[in-house]
This record gives structure tokens, C-alpha cells and sequence, in this order.
């Protein structure tokens, strides 16, 4: 269970940061408001859920090394340290709750294991590609036989 579990905190990683992204460390402790949610992207919605869900199933201890960690993570949304943080506390519950882990296994989309992230100006994300070509006045050759 425990690659499980690491692949599941990794496919849940981009919808974490969204979430304290978006929510802040509000995430946490903000009652659950449909209209707030549909005005979120459906991103950080997601990760909201996965860390109320999270932080529901925890004890008093837990509830406060979590939001020590969602606190930090949205104070420093640059710092890979905090967010790292973040997705151990995540990995730590999923661990010790199986249940939880399959609540949260559930809440994720099939992905079939791949996960392509794409940031800045003239990025390419693709599973598969031939030839791609990101930039100004770029020219393609075709191949010489």
C-alpha cells in the first residue's frame, strides 16, 4: 500500500496547491459553501475536499500538524519545502487510515498513472508528440530522406 499511497499524494499534489492557492489557510476551518466552491476552479475545489476530508478523519493533534501545514504552504506558495510538508501530512493519514485512502483514491480522476504539468509562456504538455515547435519565427524542415 505504501507506492499506493505515494503515487496518490503525487496525483493529489497539483489539486493541494490549488486549494491553498485559492482558499488559503482558510481551507480548513471555512464551512463548506457551494456558491464559494462553483467560484472556485474545479482544481482547487478538488483539493479542497481532499484536505477536508483529511483533516476531518484526524485527531486534535493531527487536525493542528495539518494546519500548521496547509498555514505554511499558502504563507510560502513558492517554497517546495512547505508544499512538500503539506503532502507529507497528506502521505502520514492515508497511511495510517486505509479508508481515508480510498476516500481520496475515489475523489481523483483516472489518470492511467499520468500526470503532465505545463506552466509559463509557450509551453507544450503532451503524452505523446511528433514534432512541436514553441517560439517565434521558427521554421520546420522536413526530414531529408
Amino acid at each position: 500500500m505504501s507506492t499506493e499511497i505515494v503515487q496518490l499524494v503525487e496525483q493529489a499534489g497539483p489539486y493541494l496547491s490549488a486549494a491553498v492557492g485559492a482558499y488559503g489557510a482558510a481551507v480548513l476551518s471555512r464551512a463548506e459553501d457551494a456558491a464559494v466552491d462553483a467560484a472556485a476552479d474545479a482544481t482547487a475545489g478538488l483539493g479542497r475536499r481532499i484536505l477536508r476530508a483529511v483533516w476531518h478523519r484526524r485527531d486534535e493533534e493531527g487536525r493542528a500538524v495539518l494546519e500548521t501545514a496547509v498555514r505554511e504552504a499558502a504563507q510560502e506558495p513558492d517554497d517546495a519545502d512547505a508544499a512538500g510538508a503539506l503532502r507529507q501530512q497528506i502521505k502520514r493519514a492515508l497511511r495510517e487510515d486505509r479508508e481515508l485512502a480510498r476516500e481520496v483514491a475515489a475523489f481523483l480522476p483516472a489518470s492511467g498513472g499520468l500526470t503532465v504539468n505545463v506552466s509559463g509562456a509557450r509551453a507544450i504538455g503532451a503524452q505523446h508528440i511528433g514534432i512541436a515547435v514553441s517560439g517565434d519565427h521558427a521554421t520546420l524542415n522536413p526530414p531529408q530522406p
